[in-house]
């Protein structure tokens, strides 16, 4: 026995011809669907959120070897900066592909859309020597960073969003 893979033919299956295969269980009713999305959309969006709080947990003791006399490192605190900036289009860019081709939630774009728009205030208080304004910001996007992380690192990530219908849409 087969079992029916498109909609048009799990919805004209009976019960029977979708239970009786070995392994296989039909889609709840109502359920965002019965596939997750694709794993590698979601481990994009989860190694980049990885890699920007790991960039962003360095760059307070980057910050800290500079104050205590290590001039070279304000260079490395720089550059590090820009690479973080980087890596977080790159997550906005993975968000995306979890929401677009992977039916994923799309809260992830928001959410790394915000990081970045903070990430680069920061970078620029940073460059003009804002301190007053750059620290705090320091803060924020710690704090972001993290929440995201362990919001992509949680399993809705991977749960498929509801398809809209005519219905739903009233």
């Amino acid at each position: 026995m087969t079992v029916p893979h498109t909609r048009e033919a799990l919805a004209a299956a009976s019960p029977s011809d979708v239970s009786s295969s070995p392994g296989s269980m039909p889609p709840v009713p109502g359920s965002a669907g019965s596939m997750p999305v694709p794993g590698w959309a979601v481990w994009s969006l989860r190694g980049s959120a990885s890699v920007v709080t790991a960039l962003v947990l360095a760059q307070p003791v980057l910050a800290g070897l500079f104050v205590t006399g290590d001039v070279g490192m304000l260079e490395m605190h720089s550059m590090t900066a820009s690479i973080l900036v980087a890596v977080i289009f790159l997550q906005v860019v993975a968000a995306i592909v979890v929401w677009r081709p992977g039916r994923g939630p799309a809260w992830p774009i928001g959410a790394s859309t915000a990081l970045f728009v903070v990430a680069e205030l920061q970078s620029g208080m940073g460059y003009a020597r804002l301190v007053a304004v750059h620290i705090p910001l320091g803060v924020l996007l710690f704090g972001l960073s993290v929440a995201l992380l362990i919001a992509v690192w949680s399993p809705r990530v991977r749960r498929r969003r509801t398809p809209r219908t005519p219905e739903s849409a009233r």
